[in-house]
């Protein structure tokens, strides 16, 4: 493992786009429905219903939403434009939107927090051509600090890149050139877009990123990107066998090891030396979350 990895050469002028749904695709999945062209598709074509454009324009709005989040904005949208309908099951009703976004290359996707195995849903594009239209909110400069960001966060064995190795490669940034203070400043609009995500002053990619990016991250850095040896996904964050070195994001940690008394790696079958996360539970959570919001409410009254 402490052999330094080779790097096979990085295509030149290749550079990270963040993407976000183009207007005019948006317009065109909120609008009357679509029809998939796409050759050899056999998912039967969904109808978009008011409950299911609304659905899907705040879903755009917040960009990305944890499970029981997705799940109240479904009821809610049930609630403004069909009241007396059945909720459809969550699985059904993104699948019956995903029918319709397929020919635009756009698709809500689910999947997890690498920290603790929160589902979430997001809006991502799956184009990796020129006819998907991708937006960004951000100049060339800061898209180059993400790229920057980016690679030490692939290359580092923990899955975080600390603000200050951020920080000191300002002065090799594309276009305009940038201050600490304000590259500072553009990190933390990298949070706010849930494209980053920080903890105690390093930085690691959000769950976002994650969904959005796989396959840039995949295909840019062959050499250097971790694969999960449980659920076989890109993995960022999570623990690793100090004998072969395989590697097992925490929830997929939590669930291998859920029954053993003595968890032994999936591979080598030596001893796992870390501690084993807890398994997420979203009834647990739920009830955590409604017991904190009464005793807020508690409070306000008391005031």
């Amino acid at each position: 493992m402490g052999t330094p990895r080779s790097r096979s050469p990085r295509p030149k002028g290749r550079r990270v786009r963040l993407a976000t749904v183009s207007a005019s695709s948006a317009r065109v999945a909120l609008g009357r429905p679509v029809r998939s062209h796409m050759q050899g598709s056999t998912r039967r074509m969904g109808v978009m219903t008011d409950v299911h454009r609304r659905f899907l324009q705040l879903l755009m709005t917040h960009g990305v939403l944890e499970e029981w989040d997705v799940k109240r904005l479904q009821r809610h949208c049930y609630k403004v434009h069909d009241r007396n309908a059945t909720v459809d099951k969550l699985e059904d009703f993104i699948n019956n939107i995903n029918s319709v976004l397929e020919s635009l290359y756009i698709e809500i996707k689910r999947g997890v927090t690498e920290d603790d195995g929160r589902p979430i849903y997001a809006l991502v594009n799956l184009a990796t051509t020129s006819i998907s239209k991708m937006a960004t909110d951000f100049a060339e400069n800061e898209l180059d600090l993400f790229r920057k960001a980016l690679e030490l966060i692939i290359d580092s064995e923990t899955g975080f890149a600390s603000s200050t190795n951020i920080l000191n490669l300002v002065d090799q940034l594309k276009g305009k050139k940038m201050r600490k203070k304000e590259a500072e400043q553009v990190l933390q609009k990298f949070v706010q877009n849930k494209w980053l995500i920080e903890k105690e002053g390093e930085f690691t990619l959000h769950g976002r990123a994650i969904l959005e990016m796989e396959q840039y991250i995949r295909e840019t850095y062959p050499d250097a990107v971790k694969i999960c040896n449980i659920c076989h996904s890109l993995l960022i964050q999570g623990q690793s066998c100090e004998t072969c070195g395989i590697r097992m994001h925490l929830p997929c940690v939590a669930k291998y090891f859920q029954s053993n008394a003595e968890p032994r790696c999936p591979h080598c079958n030596d001893y796992w030396p870390h501690e084993i996360p807890e398994v997420f539970d979203p009834e647990k959570e739920r009830e955590s979350g409604i017991s904190k919001s009464n005793k807020k409410s508690l409070r306000s009254r008391q005031h």
